[in-house]
This record gives structure tokens, C-alpha cells and sequence, in this order.
């Protein structure tokens, strides 16, 4: 229960920080499209440095297979929410952006910062094995997905930077290489910014959206009930044989690392790349502000869940 009232409150914090992006376009400051040149910042500059800092830990014996249980356990999850959506697209009429909204969740922009808070620094590298496996996909199926390209381009996948840096990530972890203090110390501060520049950012691109009409269209609560509710209790379903099975010390606080990305809002980074793309990056922003602000009660709630099969 305390992790679920944390819980709470961080994403509340989180909120606040949005209003705030929201509150400097009404203000004239700056215009909602400003947002597109905090996308590129947010996608291939701090991103990056957030995985390489995550793999930035010993690795011992214990972390490493931590790390195997949080890969196999991510990779699952992702398969269910690929798989489940194949009907439902067709049942529930999903476009593009609110099929990407209900698979892809907020794992590195809302998760990372709270793991530091709910469960500590040394946790984020198993995490970070949800983020890696979200990124893969995201910018190869998802990208697909919203430019609906006839076909993956794998060698532009393969080369992106996030990829890239995930490879950087696993390769010090593997050869336990510690990074000089300097560096270490730019790599947090990056870190740290996550958080901040994704709720500003999600701010500033509905701030030219009605907010009447973000809470009061009725399609756009089918996204939140699936996003929310629909995938996080499949994935909860898919915890307990995990729980049940894994041998480790702290399996349930390294599976949690693994389910709190499940149950977050919609990802920040398809209001991004809709912007890069030229899709509606207001709708995207719409579905993901909407999550944002009913996730305040579900993930505290779907926590609570998570902590009674223990």
C-alpha cells in the first residue's frame, strides 16, 4: 500500500510539471510547434544518456540474472500487447496512433524517475530492460505503424540512436567498464531531466487542443480503458506465473520494474514522432494527457493488485 500512495504522488508531481508546458504556450511564450525542436532534444540526446547511465552498475552475479528475469519477463509482456491488439483493432475500429497509444506505454519518460524514487537507483538497469525492448519495437513496428511504410527498414533501426546507445549500455555492462567520474556526472544530470522535459513537453503540444474536447470525446476513452485497465490486468495475469517461478533474491521488486511500465499512460514518444512524422501529433498528445491524468488513480490501484500476489 505505501508503494501505491508513493506512487500517487509522484505522478501528481509529474502533472504539475505538464500544466506547466501548458501553461507557458497560453501564456504566448511559445507555440505549441516549439514542442517538435524539445522532441528531437528529449528522443536523441537524453534518452540516450539515460540507458548508458542505467548499465552504468556492477555486474555481479545477482544483477545479471536480475536482468536476464526482467528481459524474459518485458519481452512476454510485449508479445501479449502486440498479440491482444491484432483483434481488437479490428473489433474496436483502433487507427494508427491509438493502436501505438495502447501498446506502447510511458516506460522510460514516466517510469525511470519513478523507480528511482519507489525503489532506488541500483533498480533502474532492470527497468531499462523493458525500455531496450520498448525501443526496438517502437522505432520498428511503431515507426511502421504510424508511416505506414510498406516495410521496415531494419538498417535505419538498427542505427538509431536509442538502439545504438542500448548496445553502448550492454557492452560496458559486460566488460565492466566504469566510465569516468566526469562523464557519470553529465550522464545523471541528463537523467534527471527525463521526467521534466516529458511532461513539458506533453504540456506544450495540447496547449492549442480545446480541453473540453480531449475529456469530453467519448472515443478516445476506448484508448484509456485499454491502456489503463484492459492491458495493465493482462499483464498482471502474466506476472503471477513469473512471481511464482523466479528463484532471485528481490524477484518481486525487479518484476514490479517490469509491470510499472505496463500499467503506465500512453508514450510520451508517439506525441513525438508524430510530430517528426507529421501525424496527428495533437491527438496523439490528447490520448496521452488524457492517460496521463486518469493514471493518477489506476496505477496506484493496479500496484495495490500487484502487491497482493505477492
Amino acid at each position: 500500500m505505501q508503494i501505491s500512495l508513493l506512487l500517487a504522488l509522484q505522478i501528481l508531481k509529474l502533472f504539475a510539471i505538464m500544466l506547466m508546458g501548458y501553461a507557458i504556450v497560453k501564456l504566448g511564450l511559445l507555440k505549441a510547434s516549439d514542442s517538435k525542436a524539445l522532441s528531437v532534444v528529449l528522443v536523441y540526446l537524453i534518452m540516450p544518456c539515460v540507458i548508458i547511465n542505467a548499465f552504468q552498475v556492477e555486474a555481479t552475479p545477482e544483477v545479471q540474472k536480475g536482468l536476464a528475469l526482467a528481459c524474459v519477463a518485458a519481452v512476454a509482456v510485449h508479445i501479449l500487447f502486440l498479440v491482444i491488439t491484432i483483434p481488437l483493432r479490428k473489433l474496436l475500429h483502433l487507427n494508427a496512433i491509438e493502436q501505438a497509444s495502447c501498446i506502447y506505454p510511458n516506460a522510460g519518460i514516466l517510469v525511470i524517475p519513478l523507480v528511482q524514487v519507489l525503489l532506488g537507483q541500483e533498480y533502474v538497469i532492470y527497468c531499462s530492460a523493458f525500455v531496450a525492448i520498448q525501443l526496438i519495437l517502437l522505432w520498428s513496428h511503431g515507426k511502421f505503424l504510424l508511416c505506414e511504410e510498406k516495410k521496415i527498414d531494419w538498417k535505419k533501426v538498427l542505427l538509431n540512436v536509442n538502439i545504438l546507445s542500448i548496445l553502448v549500455g550492454v557492452i560496458l555492462f559486460l566488460l565492466h567498464i566504469e566510465l569516468p567520474g566526469s562523464v557519470q556526472y553529465v550522464l545523471v544530470m541528463m537523467n534527471n531531466m527525463i521526467g521534466p522535459t516529458g511532461m513539458i513537453l506533453a504540456g506544450m503540444a495540447i496547449a492549442e487542443t480545446p480541453l473540453k474536447r480531449i475529456v469530453l470525446t467519448r472515443h478516445n476513452y476506448v484508448t484509456v480503458v485499454l491502456r489503463l485497465m484492459v492491458y495493465p490486468l493482462l499483464a498482471l495475469l502474466l506476472m503471477k506465473p513469473f512471481l511464482d517461478l523466479a528463484q532471485i533474491p528481490h524477484a518481486d521488486a525487479i518484476l514490479l520494474t517490469v509491470f510499472l511500465p505496463s500499467i503506465t499512460p500512453a508514450c510520451a514518444t508517439i506525441t513525438s514522432m508524430a510530430q517528426l512524422y507529421d501525424r496527428d501529433a495533437a491527438y496523439a498528445s490528447s490520448l496521452y494527457v488524457l492517460t496521463t491524468l486518469l493514471s493518477i488513480f489506476t496505477m496506484p490501484c493496479m500496484v495495490f493488485l500487484y502487491e497482493t500476489l505477492k
